[in-house]
């Protein structure tokens, strides 16, 4: 390949909210759709399933220094299992495992296993997932045949509700916390109602602080992209909408400069614990911590030009 045939890469600034495709991984979405805003760095807040589809946050250039912040944040989900049959993988990619008759259940009783698995609960990941053990992903240990075992872990379910019962067929909405797997919430369901399940359809809703997403489409975005390719940049949010959460702190030109250089600074009713720095033109600068009596200094730095 001659220079010519290189791909171009740029500086984009900004978050995207994806809607990512079945059958495609995150990781393959990230890049399909670094490729076409030509962006020199890019990152994903958080993986989903093959499976799955919904929003992706990616984003671009001084927003990936906030990626970390959205992968830790709250999450709702659409989810359809089916009832009497239990996979590998917990979800309708893996090879069914054992199947059993679905008993009569009416919604009390659903709603009254859902309440129990929803709150501060011990969960035990799928296998096959991509979370580490001594530095391999389990799903790699789990299609070589070993024998494995995914460590339980604490999270945080708010909500689990019934949106449909048909028979061997549920509808389910899930708002949970960081770490949370879908796939092991419908696998225990399924075991406490005596039949076991799977999931078949998964769609992420929101993650915060995007709880009313406009995604955006591969399709879409390959349509702007060759019929109007300037346009894409102006379907990014900017970094300070995945910041809106947090407390602000004005800073004049002085500060900044003083913050950009690492040093503490003053500043008049700073909020306690970690706020948002923003210059005169309301660009973030940092994120900041509370260290002193009116003190802030730098956590996370962002380049507002």
């Amino acid at each position: 390949m001659n220079s010519s045939q290189r791909t171009a890469w740029r500086d984009v600034n900004g978050i995207l909210l994806f809607d990512k495709p079945a059958g495609m991984s995150s990781n393959q979405a990230l890049q399909k759709v670094r490729w076409l805003f030509r962006a020199a760095k890019a990152g994903h807040t958080g993986s989903l399933d093959p499976l799955a589809t919904g929003l992706l946050p990616i984003c671009f250039g001084e927003a990936t220094k906030i990626a970390g912040l959205l992968l830790g944040s709250r999450k709702a989900y659409e989810t359809e299992c089916r009832l009497g049959v239990t996979t590998t993988t917990d979800d309708a990619e893996g090879e069914t495992v054992l199947t059993r008759d679905v008993p009569a259940l009416d919604d009390a009783r659903i709603e009254m296993e859902l309440a129990a698995l929803t709150g501060h609960i011990v969960q035990v990941p799928p296998i096959y997932s991509a979370l580490n053990q001594a530095g391999v992903p389990l799903y790699k240990r789990a299609r070589r045949g070993e024998d494995v075992t995914a460590p339980s872990r604490e999270v945080d379910v708010y909500r689990f509700e019934l949106l449909e019962n048909a028979g061997d067929r549920l509808r389910l909405l899930v708002e949970c916390g960081s770490g949370t797997y879908v796939r092991s919430l419908v696998r225990d369901l399924g075991e406490r109602l005596g039949c076991g399940a799977h999931v078949t359809q998964l769609r992420r809703l929101w993650v915060e602080p995007f709880r009313t997403p406009a995604m955006l489409t591969l399709e879409s975005l390959e349509s702007l992209a060759q019929s109007d390719p300037v346009s894409l940049d102006s379907r990014l949010l900017p970094l300070e909408d995945g910041l809106v959460d947090y407390p602000k702190v004005r800073l004049d030109a002085a500060a900044v400069a003083r913050l950009r250089q690492g040093q503490v600074v003053e500043a008049i009713d700073a909020p306690s614990g970690r706020s948002v720095a923003l210059d005169e033109a309301g660009r973030a600068v940092a994120l900041v911590e509370h260290v002193a009596e009116e003190r802030l200094r730098s956590v996370r730095g962002f380049n507002a030009a």
